[in-house]
């Protein structure tokens, strides 16, 4: 099958110049920190390690997964992927965003923290936030195309659930630094909280995995109901893990500030299932009616 390149016209579409842009934002940014050396950022401090390795993810896994959708776009092969091709750009672009728009603040103040600031680092956040700004930029040309372009991931219960995913990501390296200041008698409150995020990480990941295959229609449920029992277990979830942060808060004597992230994150998460499960009530509500 003969390769099919973009015509020279589609080079200078807004699609592809934002891509372009993320792409070299991205590998400017992991880059610069890769090269930073130990007296500029300090790799052997347990506390910033786990951060600089979380924003280190994040740059390397946006960087070859945009990369990818580039080369796939320009070709013109992404119709050769079983997958839904619509609802993986918006999900990378919305994802994309909301991850740098994490690592561009957790990065500085691992600088702040260390504080020795170079002009590498400085210029690695400044890159960072070049990213945020064209993954941004992205959404916003995906969103302007037409409803049947743009996907299910495209619209408001789609969005809800990048965002439930981007919460379940956040936790990760916060339960890591949090989960080791607390007593060893409040040790029961790491554990449900590592199972709260957990559960709804994996539902969140079966969702995504679902809409992205297209195997909507070949679930042993209505996609519908599917939906609306993963949102029902995540604000279950999310309540608990909510209330064992407030808990936390009021226990512990330092690092409140990694608690207090926590509990506003965790806040956040569980207002999108709590919006996403009213969504899907309504939607089940409307074909019972119909």
């Amino acid at each position: 099958m003969p390769v099919i390149v973009l015509e020279a016209r589609d080079f200078a579409s807004p699609l592809f110049l934002v891509r372009t842009w993320e792409v070299i934002s991205t590998c400017t940014t992991f880059s610069l920190v890769a090269s930073l050396e130990p007296s500029e950022l300090n790799k052997n401090e347990s506390h910033l390690n786990t951060f600089r390795i979380f924003c280190m993810f994040t740059w390397c896994f946006f960087f070859t997964v945009t990369l990818l959708i580039h080369i796939l776009s320009v070709i013109q092969f992404h119709s050769l992927i079983p997958i839904s091709w619509k609802n993986l750009t918006m999900t990378v672009a919305v994802l994309g965003a909301l991850m740098c728009l994490s690592v561009s603040v957790i990065f500085p103040w691992i600088v702040m923290v260390h504080q020795n600031v170079s002009p590498r680092s400085v210029t690695a956040a400044v890159a960072s936030c070049l990213a945020f700004l064209a993954y941004t930029s992205e959404f916003y040309v995906l969103r302007a195309q037409a409803q049947e372009q743009r996907g299910y991931m495209g619209s408001m219960p789609g969005l809800l659930k990048i965002l439930q995913l981007w919460g379940g990501c956040q936790m990760i390296p916060l339960v890591v630094e949090s989960g080791c200041v607390p007593p060893s008698e409040y040790c029961w409150q790491l554990w449900v909280s590592c199972v709260s995020y957990g559960v709804c990480v994996l539902t969140s990941l079966v969702t995504l995995m679902v809409i992205l295959g297209d195997f909507a229609g070949r679930c042993f449920l209505p996609f519908d109901r599917f939906l609306a029992g993963f949102s029902l277990i995540g604000v279950l979830l999310y309540i608990v893990a909510t209330v064992i942060c407030f808990t936390k808060i009021l226990q512990m004597q330092k690092s409140k500030d990694l608690v207090i992230t926590e509990t506003a994150i965790a806040c956040l998460t569980l207002l999108a299932y709590t919006v996403d499960l009213a969504f899907s009530i309504k939607q089940l509500c409307d074909r019972s009616h119909a």
